[in-house]
């Protein structure tokens, strides 16, 4: 197990017989992991943050992931929230399969590509193993989402996406992708995206999104979801309802023929109506063998997406509302986005295929998904 490496745990009992022994011994053995953090020492800055989650020394992101300080950044923060210092990078097992921008963080095949400028029609082998990795990730979102509590700090909820990641096979495509340090984007209320999960813990009345992105079988599959975390007031919850709204009308249009720039009228005008803004700065994208590849999908009004959908297209929709001004600002560490205005920021997302007649949202709810959203339950 990579865990019981990286905590340094006794051999026995963390050693299988096969990557199948492995994943069908995941739900018991992970409790492992656990009892072996809440045993460990705690170390002398105790009452920080970062306490009791590793020995190694926290340090603030900057430059994109390439750098770290051990001092909090200046800058003119817009809201209440400020980054934590974030743990050392994980580690991923040898027998992982893993993208060309795992080891030093620059992508090669991706920019270079002609899927960058036409969108590619995915043939029937590369649609099934997107099923299979977008199911992937819908089970690692899910796995997520049952630990998100007041109390709980973003770092643990990358820990639990790493390993859930990694016993399915798979690899966690953010993962020094162009240097990103984590495995998920944790984004904290007045965060758009791109949230570094670090060392804060999360507050009663506080909202996350947690984005997933998972490589296996030489695909991906990205899905996101907001949560609510403890008590959270009314104003959020709406915005949450509102964002997840905007998504499934969204969805609806998605057939052939329809043009890519519709997206954004659907989801502006839902958002509109509710007093809301679109983010315009980020987008849904392609995505198949390559992470972020053709189409260009805008969430917002008049915009300028060219082309029209094709059956074996695959995509994601990913729209980011917020409760001000729409407009943005980025952290000194190089990724995290922000409401210009601090106030709340929701998304939600889906990988789809369109097909003959209509769409099949690849990284859909499960039946065994938590029920963490009040709308959904009957």
């Amino acid at each position: 197990c990579p865990k019981c490496v990286e905590l340094k745990l006794p051999r026995e009992g963390a050693a299988f017989c096969s990557q199948d022994c492995f994943k069908e011994s995941w739900g018991s053995h992970k409790s492992v992991h656990l009892k072996a953090k809440l045993s460990s020492p705690a170390p002398e800055n105790a009452g920080e943050q970062n306490s009791g989650l590793s020995n190694d020394p926290w340090l603030y992101c900057l430059r994109k992931g390439q750098s770290r300080t051990s001092k909090l950044p200046n800058f003119d923060w817009t809201g209440s929230l400020r980054p934590y210092p974030i743990s050392k990078k994980r580690l991923v097992p040898a027998h992982i399969e893993q993208p060309d921008w795992a080891i030093d963080g620059t992508p090669k095949i991706e920019p270079s590509s002609d899927f960058q400028h036409v969108v590619e029609i995915k043939t029937p082998d590369q649609i099934e193993k997107m099923r299979e990795t977008c199911r992937i990730g819908r089970e690692v979102l899910d796995a997520a989402a049952r630990v998100v509590r007041p109390g709980i700090t973003t770092d643990e909820i990358d820990a639990v996406v790493h390993d859930a990641t990694i016993a399915a096979g798979g690899y966690p495509s953010p993962l020094n992708y162009h240097f990103f340090p984590k495995s998920c984007c944790t984004s904290v209320n007045e965060v758009i995206c791109h949230g570094i999960p670090d060392a804060r813990k999360l507050e009663d009345g506080d909202i996350v999104n947690i984005d997933v992105t998972v490589c296996y079988k030489g695909v991906h599959g990205d899905l996101n979801e907001t949560f609510f975390v403890g008590n959270v007031d009314e104003a959020s919850k709406r915005l949450v309802q509102c964002t997840y709204e905007c998504l499934e009308k969204a969805i609806a249009i998605v057939k052939p023929g329809v043009r890519f720039r519709e997206i954004g009228e659907i989801i502006n005008r839902h958002a509109s109506m509710s007093g809301l803004s679109v983010v315009r700065s980020y987008c849904g994208h392609g995505i198949g063998e390559l992470f972020h590849c053709a189409p260009n999908i805008p969430h917002y009004a008049r915009n300028k997406a060219v082309g029209v959908m094709k059956a074996g297209q695959t995509f994601t929709i990913e729209p980011m509302i917020n409760a001000g001004v729409w407009r943005d600002r980025m952290w000194p560490d190089g990724w995290t986005a922000v409401t210009a205005d601090g106030k709340r920021s929701a998304q939600f997302e889906h990988t789809l295929l369109v097909t003959d007649t209509g769409v099949e949202v690849l990284t859909a709810r499960l039946p065994s998904s938590p029920n963490v959203f009040p709308w959904l339950k009957s």
